[in-house]
Formats: structure tokens, sequence, C-alpha cells
């Protein structure tokens, strides 16, 4: 167990580096937080800054020197990086769930492999092409590039066997080819597990996403508890195959008759989660904290329906935010920005949390502030699908 006063480190310094800097701090804790930004949100609350890549030998060897526990806020971080730091420290998540998760091919295998079930998909090596046989169940579908790909970066609709010929003449890499499922809704479940199994699982979100990005989430999700203990009894399992310690996030998709698909792993708190900061008796980011400085779990309990809902880059005009004032007066209500300098179309610059006497009535609530704010550049984040050029 570390005690309040000691340092924890993690490894980047974006919104989620930020919320886990000011967990720490509310709960006594010192952080230093590495970046290649020297923007980074999170530089601007923690207690000691590296600015560097996260593979750099030199930089590893400062963390490794001056932090007791280290933690990661995206799962883009080599898992290598991880892996140097778990010789000496305690790392969580480990560097093989980072590993596993940071690569749609392994993840997804890893998934089928161990009996969850997803989305129709087959992998895709070098621009190799499968025959048409292969691919006509898959289509159309979704073509996702295996790594670094995430708020629908990397992801192009398929309708042909054709168009995939064409796209991988011209592009290398590997990718995963899903089918393109007919959904009933989009679901999350955010979990803590503990250093010795102890598992935490916050209620299921209903997410509404628009070209890859969350833009609101509703808490509790409108669904058949049921099958709302499905979803958690599956996310739980995951965590548990995986023996992954921290904070993890699920994503589902469902479809008609109640069918059941995992969609992605995210290894750390997860934008469907921020709602736990203002609704719930203990936040996401104060799992994070707890897992990592091996604290016993906190109570996920639900104080009240809420729903978030995301502040993305195009609202902002000339590096100004959009005209606030519908969003800072409402009473229920709660706004935050990230500190971010330099805005663009489908970046994160802030979300806010709305709580109601039901998730249905948040939801309604969350989806007319984003409308007040500016429809006209709201509209160029949340465009069509973008199909193969």
């Amino acid at each position: 167990m570390i005690l309040p006063g000691g340092m924890l480190g993690v490894l980047g310094g974006g919104q989620l580096g930020l919320m886990f800097s000011l967990a720490a701090r509310r709960m006594g804790y010192r952080t230093l937080v590495v970046d290649p930004d020297p923007d980074a949100p999170a530089f601007a609350v923690c207690d000691r800054r590296i600015v560097g890549p996260y593979s750099d030998p030199d930089v590893l060897s400062e963390v490794a020197h001056a932090c007791q526990a280290v933690t990661t806020e995206f799962e883009n971080v080599p898992a290598a990086s991880l892996a140097f730091l778990e010789k000496s420290h305690v790392v969580r998540p480990s560097s093989r769930s980072v590993a596993t998760c940071q690569d749609r091919i392994l993840e997804k295998t890893f998934l089928r492999d161990q009996g969850f079930e997803t989305a129709p998909f087959a992998v895709l090596l070098d621009g190799r092409l499968p025959s048409p046989d292969q691919l006509s169940p898959l289509l159309p579908g979704i073509l996702k590039s295996s790594r670094e790909g995430y708020d629908g970066k990397g992801q192009w609709g398929i309708r042909s066997h054709e168009e995939l010929s064409r796209f991988l003449k011209e592009r290398t890499g590997s990718y995963v080819l899903e089918k393109k499922l007919d959904l009933v809704g989009e679901f999350s479940v955010v979990l803590a597990r503990g250093a010795g199994g102890e598992t935490a699982l916050y209620p299921v979100a209903e997410n509404l996403h628009t070209s890859g990005i969350l833009h609101v989430s509703a808490v509790p999700a409108g669904i058949p508890g049921p099958l709302s203990d499905r979803m958690s009894a599956v996310a739980r399992s995951i965590a548990l195959s995986l023996d992954y310690k921290g904070v993890l996030s699920v994503e589902f998709f469902l479809a008609e008759g109640d069918r059941l698909y995992v969609n992605e792993l995210a290894p750390r708190p997860h934008n469907s989660g921020h709602y736990t900061i203002d609704a719930c008796v203990a936040s996401q980011f104060d799992q994070q904290v707890r897992v990592l400085a091996g604290l016993p779990l906190a109570s996920t309990r639900l104080l009240s329906p809420c729903a978030m809902g995301n502040l993305l880059g195009s609202l902002w005009q000339d590096h100004l935010p959009p005209p606030l004032g519908n969003l800072l007066e409402h009473p229920s209500a709660k706004l935050y920005l990230y500190g971010k300098k330099n805005p663009r179309p489908g970046r994160k610059m802030g979300h806010f949390t709305v709580i109601a006497e039901s998730a249905a009535e948040a939801s309604l609530k969350a989806h007319t502030l984003l409308a007040a704010l500016s429809p006209a550049s709201l509209s160029q984040d949340l465009g069509e699908e973008r199909p193969v050029p």
C-alpha cells in the first residue's frame, strides 16, 4: 500500500491524466506526468512534469527513480515502456493488458478465443486480400486499422470486395474488417479491479456516437435489468480473463433480439465514465488512484440519474470557446473544460454533466444544451460515416 504523500506516475497528460492528477491530489498523493506535448492539460495540475517521448530510456529512468507506482492514461503508450517500468515498480494496468487492448487484432482474437461474442471479423495482414467468398459475409463492413485508431480515426466504410482491394493497393499495414451490424444501441461498462481481484462495477451507460466519437452518455441505461446484468457480468469476466488490474471500460453493441457483442476494450478511465465524477460516490479516477496505490476500492453507487455531453473542437471559433451562457446558467449542469490550446474538429475540448430525475430527462437536457451551443459548427463534428475515398 502506498500512503498519501507518495508519488504516482502517469504516462499521458491529456484530459484523463488531468482528471487522474486532480483525484490523486484530493486524496493526498503527488503526481508525475509524462507527455511529449509541453502544453498537455495535466501539466497544469501535476507536481512534476516531464516533456518527452514515452519510449525514451532517460525519461523512463527518471519516472522509475521518482515514482512509487505508474499508470497510463491512454492505450497507445508503448507496452514496452510499461514492461520496462514493471521490472521495478507496480504498473497498473499491466503491459500485457495494454498490449492486448492497443492492437485490434490481438484484442479481437483474445475476445474470440475466450468465448466473448464480437461482430464477425477477418484479419487483413500486409495488404493480403481474402477471396470474395471469404469476404462476402462481412460486407458491408467497417475496416479498422489494427493500431492507433480511436474516436472514429482509422476507420473506413467498405461496401464491396473491389472497394477493399482498391484501398489495400494504396495503403500498407494490418487491419480488421468487421461486419457492420444493425444496432439497437451502444453501451459501456466501466469497472475497477484491484490487486486482489476485487471488482467494483459502475452502472451501464447508454451511448450515442456520431462519426465514431461519443456525443452523449446517459445513466442508467434504458434497458431491462437482466440485460444490464448480462453486460456487467461479461465485463467482469473479461477483466478476470485478462487478469486485469486497474480501471477498464468495455464497450458493447446491442442488436435485435438482445444479441450482445463486445465492441472494444479501453485499459483506462473512459469518456463515457466522466459522469461518475458528479453522480457517483467515487469517480472512475478515484478508483484508478486507489488501485494504483493498493487501497480498497470505493463505492460505485449512482447518486442520481445523469447524462454527459461532449464538447468538441469545431464549437471553438478563433480559439475561443462557444457561448456557454445557457450551460453555465443551467441549475443541474456542471461544466469541465480541459485547457487544450489547439481546438480542431473532432477533438474533445471538454464535457458537461447534467443531473435529473431520470436518465431520459437528463439525456434530453444534454441534447438541448449541445444543440443550443452552435448547430452550424456542431454539424462539422457530427458527419456521416466516412466511406473509402
